[in-house]
């Protein structure tokens, strides 16, 4: 399935409600593609690009305890800053996104290619953990279809 084609099947799932991202490795990649869709704005409100740990704390309130000790790639940051995302754009879905694209894993043993993604919804919150392959670019590519991926699984909760 397409990029093109999960942002339009995501958005007319989530018709009548309102979408939100915070996004980290994809450095705004799942708000490009969502908003490259006509009438996107009916759904997506927008996104937090929280490319380095100041900006998880201070805009999406991601605890500093949880960076410190997790780690801003584990499932924990991006359950947070999906639920951080939901409450400071007001929606009533948020995605969020935090891995390693690459060229180096992190020190906490997470090798390149590995990917956290978050959803908080009406139903609660879920994350999902992904190990892509390939280059830099590819991961990213990854990493948004895959977040686009679980937005769909959870609209139709």
């Amino acid at each position: 399935m397409t990029k093109t084609k999960r942002c339009s099947d995501l958005l007319a799932a989530l018709a009548g409600k309102t979408l939100a991202t915070a996004e980290s490795c994809t450095g705004g990649g799942i708000g490009q593609a969502l908003t490259a869709v006509p009438g996107s704005s009916k759904v997506y409100k927008g996104g937090i690009i929280s490319y380095v740990n100041q900006v998880k704390q201070e805009l999406l309130h991601v605890p500093a305890v949880l960076l410190e000790t997790e780690g801003a790639v584990s499932p924990q940051v991006a359950l947070a800053m999906a639920q951080g995302a939901r409450e400071a754009l007001r929606a009533d879905m948020a995605l969020s996104v935090t891995g390693l694209a690459g060229p180096d894993g992190d020190e906490y043993g997470h090798p390149v290619g590995t990917v956290f993604i978050g959803c908080a919804d009406w139903n609660g919150a879920a994350v999902w953990e992904r190990h892509f392959s390939g280059d830099r670019e590819q991961v990213r590519e990854q990493t948004i279809l895959a977040a686009l991926e679980l937005g769909l699984v959870r609209a139709g909760d």
